[in-house]
């Protein structure tokens, strides 16, 4: 193994439907004192200039395209002499951001990128995201999981982009891969990552059992209404958020016949619609 993996983080904002929040972002730097790839590029250019110095970039690999992971993207592939490669579908969700920049190319599952003679294996992994990606440092065993599993949190799956049924079943296909860290985009580097794999896999089939019974019980019921029975466990302040993985959640359910949606906009159980 001749590749480190440097870590830094950035501070700065995240903004989804009109809010903005204040947030920290992991930048991880894989390679060696001549050449490294950059996962991400949040928040701070200078910053992540300067822990990659006059060392070599073999190219800016973003994990997915919401603005917290890519806002100084195209001026460190400017700065840096660096390739900004992302999933094609990200482009929908790019250019929210960077509407006179494009991409300098793609990422599909399956690909490799090569560093320090080391690999770097692509895996797309939809869900939060509909183009995320997370990269396999093959000899480490170290999953870069930008938002796909954050540290201490659950992610927000906010549709139509985000989808809860494919973002479980890339957590389930994550399973089969050789993991012995995640090193996410968010948080500290997680231990244990199948333990913490299923962990999230069980966490949000007991949110979705909360979904069912509050619409055995409150519906049929405006996503609004149905919120606070679902995320009683979470700060007022959040619901707005949290609203977004609750009509995630409601769609699943949709689509397996088990909630409907009436032509009031109020969603049901399937069984008393």
């Amino acid at each position: 193994m001749t590749a480190r993996v440097e870590h830094l983080v950035t501070s700065g904002t995240f903004s989804l439907d009109g809010q903005t929040f204040d947030v920290d972002n992991n930048v991880w730097i894989i390679g060696d004192d001549e050449e490294v790839i950059v996962v991400d590029a949040p928040h701070d250019a200078d910053a992540i200039a300067e822990a990659v110095g006059d060392r070599t970039v073999v190219a800016i690999a973003c994990t997915h395209a919401h603005d917290d992971h890519v806002r100084y993207a195209p001026e460190l592939g400017e700065r840096l002499s660096a390739q900004v490669l992302l999933h094609p579908e990200d482009r929908v969700l790019w250019d929210l951001t960077h509407a006179r920049h494009e991409p300098d190319g793609t990422l599909r599952e399956g690909q490799v990128l090569e560093v320090a003679g080391t690999r770097l294996h692509v895996l797309h992994t939809p869900g939060h995201a509909s183009n995320h990606l997370c990269y396999l440092l093959e000899e480490e065993r170290t999953l870069f999981t930008g938002d796909h599993v954050m540290q201490g949190s659950t992610v927000v799956i906010n549709p139509p982009d985000g989808d809860m049924a494919v973002y479980l079943l890339s957590l389930n296909e994550l399973l089969n891969e050789p993991l012995d860290w995640l090193a996410p985009g968010h948080g500290f580097l997680v231990a244990q990552p199948h333990a913490v794999l299923r962990a999230l896999i069980a966490h949000r089939g007991k949110r979705e059992a909360k979904v069912l019974a509050a619409l055995h019980s409150h519906g049929p019921g405006p996503l609004e209404g149905l919120v606070k029975a679902v995320y009683a466990d979470v700060p007022p302040v959040l619901h707005g958020v949290a609203q977004r993985s609750l009509w995630a959640h409601l769609l699943k359910l949709q689509g397996e016949g088990r909630a409907v949606l009436d032509a009031d906009d109020r969603w049901a159980a399937a069984s008393v619609a």
